[in-house]
């Protein structure tokens, strides 16, 4: 699986909750106090979009290897 290619074809909840986390881990002094929200959102949007077939069982198990 090509990880790039994965990452370009995100729905869109998805590729912006994972930009806001990594946002924050950029720049912690600034979200500290949102940190453990960002992630939880990019979580459930993961099991989000794999309940409703947007991504493969593979591909939210890659994301959550990546980004959780």
């Amino acid at each position: 699986m090509d990880e790039d290619i994965l990452l370009k074809c995100l729905p869109e909840f998805l590729r912006h909750d994972i930009d806001a986390l990594a946002a924050a881990y950029e720049n912690p002094e600034k979200y500290a106090t949102l940190i453990d929200c960002l992630y939880c959102e990019v979580q459930g949007s993961i099991n989000s979009a794999y309940y409703g077939g947007q991504i493969t069982e593979k591909e939210a198990a890659l994301l959550r290897s990546r980004y959780l």
